[in-house]
């Protein structure tokens, strides 16, 4: 496996950042032919006459530009300092996989618990990731 794999999963996770983006205005447009929502529902961002499954998508999408930034850097750092972590690119996939997962739950079936569930793993895969990082820059000094 190449030095540049960990850009693999980078490049899904901005993938799937688009795909959640586009189904805004999807969503949105929808809405708007049912006659649920005009554009001066989302003047100031969403009024409270905006439908559940339109505001989850946006809020959805600023999911995936929150703690994943976290991610972007990690594996930039990995890629500058040629950290040699054999399963960083694997954690990495695994990170991805979860957000994509939280998304799916999220924007279909909005389970609180299963997302919830999903977010944390993120989260604690997230962390390993950094912590992994530390100790082999620690231990390249």
């Amino acid at each position: 496996m190449g030095h540049t794999a960990i850009f693999l999963p980078v490049m899904a996770l901005v993938g799937w950042t688009f795909v959640v983006l586009l189904t805004i205005p999807f969503r949105r447009f929808r809405a708007a032919f049912k006659g649920e929502v005009t554009a001066a529902d989302f003047r100031n961002g969403e009024s409270r006459r905006v439908p559940l499954e339109v505001s989850l998508a946006n809020r959805n999408f600023m999911n995936l530009l929150e703690a994943p930034v976290l991610f972007y850097v990690v594996c930039f750092i990995y890629y500058l300092t040629n950290a040699p972590i054999a399963s960083f690119v694997t954690l990495a996939w695994i990170f991805v996989g979860l957000r994509v997962v939280h998304s799916l739950i999220h924007l279909i079936y909005n389970n609180v618990m299963h997302r919830l569930v999903a977010y944390a793993a993120s989260n604690v895969v997230l962390i390993v990731l950094w912590l992994l990082l530390l100790r082999t820059l620690l231990q390249a000094t």
